[in-house]
């Protein structure tokens, strides 16, 4: 495409294990939405893509025109070719899904949205192998492969319209003749051919094949197109006196069958010339017939005219009936040659089938699932009693196709280490190799997974720890409410190989835990509120006046032991305030008589005068203070080295006064508020262990302020002393808590 959507969506992880598909060309077609479908589709894109031209130069609608035609050719209904037209109008819509889906439907919706999607991943993925030809199967182009991969397995109808896409763009080539680039033309060789070829859809694989081939080897393919050409007239004439006269005489012998001529494609020549050394001459099948008959029994019996009436090469015989191919494909296939005048003639390919067997060989094993009732028909080994089967059946063939491309060695397939099993309602899920019921389950949603209690496959009950296969059917038997067991969480006990499952599992725990803690914590602070008569407080302003920002933090502190109650006790009931704000300050001027202040306050030269304790470096006994005079808030008093303090004397020396702490009446000592900052490695106990610290040193501690950054926690302990000397010796002692990395009074 010239531009690709750049806001398409990733599909989401199913949210439940009953998944919508879409409707089968059977009952889609009955509904009313469908009808006049295509007409629809093609008015709705014409106005978007009738002037817009694909990086190949052809016109986009022109190419969605020729999409649905080819579509049609496979078997594809009326709402598969409109579907043609609404994946190039997805690039031109700023929200496709949700525009198609107004007027067409989720289905078309998503469909047209996934096939947009994987053609931009394509394209992407030949940009970055440009420098490197496909040429290894599943090698430089393997991440590519595995994304068409997984975009098929969620809607094969995926699969028909690329199929369809990149044999037009090939036809296209041809016709105008301007070749495509040769990434483009190997990727068609070997990746869609081999893809058409495992569902069994022969004739695209097989124009498929030419086209690229014709591209990527131009001097070959006119060689044997020459070759075929020299005596085409001489050997159409010869095939059709030989299928008349077939058709007549299995007539004769009550075997009704149509005979058809059947053109051989030249790269199935030169494959089989290079495979078996041959020379153009020594290919046998480049003549064949198709003999088509009612059923198995006449099949046989025409096998046995055809052999006793012409010369069979017993080499070239094979019985694709008794034995069908992996991909499905059933006929009966030999060599013979006509005797003529005693003497044997030019070899003929006959392959005789019926018509269900033809049927399934032009259209293959995905038209079945797709467009039509699946019907009791036998894919690659399978007798499909209804859709379900066949849609197990494409899963097969998906698998198979990528072994193809893997040429089948150990270590290179895509599969080597993931799985896709399928849930009751033929959704595909994708799992790490080994995994289990209990995996598929946290796969399909987390609350399954949570419930899972027991699981059947291919409807059979296992144990829980069984591992999966490719391909098989997992039904998940649940409770209506429970959570998973710690037994999962054991890798000897194998229950679970998914890490994304296991994180699952022990968020569940730590969930467990984290509400535990949280109901203990709340449960014991309420408690307290209760004894102190504040069962009014507002929960999540009390986490806030202590410095958390949410009442379950605080519970959750709490629940651990990591924060004592005492600091809510404090907070409720504060302790007594001093009798004066000046008590324990004695102010000295340079002239005056000592007299005493109330209080117990003695002031030099001034009587009465009002102190503060500056909250910018909260002083306490025994620092060296100073007393600045405020205007109307009486004299501040500062710690000696108080930054504050210096800016504000260098600027009114005149207002800076000398003060030194006065002796303590009573027997109850002052108490004085200062702050202790805490920096600490973060861990799980930290605060607790640092608040038994203040605890034994018989530390007051009547506020707390934490932050954590990184693994890195910034604390702030408000604590009432009575002597800085000895708040020294506690913080060499806070100092020795493991993680913390310095402590200091701020």
């Amino acid at each position: 495409m010239k531009r690709e959507q750049s806001n398409l969506q990733a599909p989401s992880t199913p949210e439940s294990i009953v998944v919508d598909y879409p409707l089968s060309a059977a009952t889609a077609e009955r509904s009313p939405v469908m009808e006049n479908m295509l007409a629809r589709a093609r008015a709705f894109a014409e106005p978007l893509i009738a002037d817009e031209m694909l990086d190949t130069g052809e016109n986009t609608l022109a190419h969605a025109d020729a999409v649905a035609h080819i579509v049609a050719s496979m078997g594809g209904s009326e709402a598969m070719q409109a579907a043609s037209y609404l994946v190039y109008s997805c690039q031109h819509l700023n929200r496709p899904q949700e525009v198609i889906a107004k007027v067409f439907g989720d289905n078309f919706a998503a469909l047209a949205v996934e096939t947009t999607k994987l053609v931009y991943v394509q394209k992407q993925a030949r940009s970055a192998t440009a420098n490197g030809p496909l040429n290894d199967g599943a090698g430089t182009q393997t991440e590519n492969v595995r994304k068409m991969l997984l975009a098929f397995s969620r809607d094969l109808r995926v699969v028909m319209l690329r199929l369809a896409s990149r044999l037009q763009t090939l036809r296209y080539a041809a016709a105008s003749k301007n070749p495509p680039p040769e990434n483009v033309a190997r990727e068609s060789l070997q990746v869609f051919a081999p893809l058409a070829n495992r569902l069994g859809i022969w004739q695209v694989k097989w124009e498929i094949e030419d086209l690229s081939f014709r591209f990527l080897e131009p001097d070959t393919y006119k060689l044997i197109a020459r070759l075929l050409e020299e005596k085409r007239i001489e050997r159409e004439s010869y095939v059709e006196q030989l299928r008349s006269r077939l058709e007549r005489e299995l007539a004769a012998e009550g075997i009704k069958a149509k005979v058809q001529g059947r053109p051989k494609n030249i790269y199935s020549i030169v494959k089989k010339m290079r495979g078996k050394s041959l020379d153009f001459e020594q290919v046998f099948d480049i003549m064949a017939l198709r003999v088509i008959v009612g059923d198995v029994k006449d099949c046989y019996a025409a096998l046995a005219w055809v052999h006793s009436h012409f010369q069979p090469i017993d080499a070239e015989f094979d019985d694709y009936i008794a034995r069908p191919k992996p991909n499905g494909y059933q006929s009966l296939h030999t060599v013979v040659r006509d005797v003529i005048d005693g003497r044997a003639g030019k070899p003929i390919e006959i392959q005789i089938r019926t018509e269900e067997m033809h049927d399934h060989a032009e259209h293959g094993v995905a038209a079945h699932w797709a467009y039509k009732e699946a019907g009791q028909k036998g894919y690659a080994g399978v007798w499909a009693t209804g859709e379900y089967d066949a849609k197990i059946a494409v899963l097969r063939q998906l698998l198979a196709w990528e072994r193809d491309l893997s040429g089948g060695q150990q270590g290179q397939g895509l599969f080597d280490d993931r799985i896709y099993v399928l849930t009751p309602d033929a959704a595909i899920v994708e799992l790490p190799q080994g995994a289990t019921a209990v995996d598929f389950a946290y796969t399909v949603h987390t609350s399954l997974g949570h419930r899972c209690r027991g699981a059947r496959v291919d409807g059979v009950m296992v144990p829980l720890n069984t591992p999966l296969q490719n391909g098989q059917t997992v039904e998940i038997i649940a409770a209506k409410e429970g959570g998973p067991s710690r037994d999962w969480l054991n890798a000897e006990l194998g229950y679970l190989v998914s890490h994304r499952a296991r994180a699952k599992v022990r968020a569940w725990f730590n969930a467990q835990i984290t509400h535990e803690t949280v109901a203990r914590g709340r449960e014991a602070v309420e408690r307290l509120l209760q004894r102190e008569g504040k069962t009014a407080l507002k929960l999540e302003d009390l986490a806030s006046q202590l410095g958390f920002k949410s009442a379950d933090n605080l519970f959750e502190v709490v629940g651990k032991d990591e924060f004592s109650l005492r600091n809510i006790e404090v907070l409720l009931r504060p302790p007594e305030p001093p009798a004066s704000p000046d008590d324990g300050v004695i102010i000295k001027k340079a002239r005056g008589s000592e007299q005493a202040g109330r209080g117990g306050v003695l002031v030099v030269g001034v009587s009465s005068l009002m102190t503060q304790l500056a909250k910018c470096c909260k002083p306490a006994p025994p620092d060296a203070i100073r007393g600045f005079v405020t205007k109307g808030h009486g004299v501040s008093i500062h710690r000696a080295n108080c930054s504050n303090f210096r800016s504000m004397a260098s600027q009114n020396a005149e207002r800076v006064i000398d003060v030194e702490w006065g002796a303590q009446k009573g027997d109850g000592a002052a108490v004085y508020a200062v702050d202790v900052a805490i920096e600490a490695a973060d861990r799980q106990g930290l605060l607790r262990d640092i608040s038994d610290v203040f605890a034994r040193e018989k530390m007051n501690v009547i506020g707390v302020q934490t932050q954590s950054v990184k693994g890195t926690a910034w604390m702030t302990f408000t604590i009432e002393i009575a002597d800085a000397a000895r708040l020294v010796q506690v913080l060499a002692v806070v100092a020795t808590v493991v993680g913390v990395r310095s402590v200091r009074r701020r």
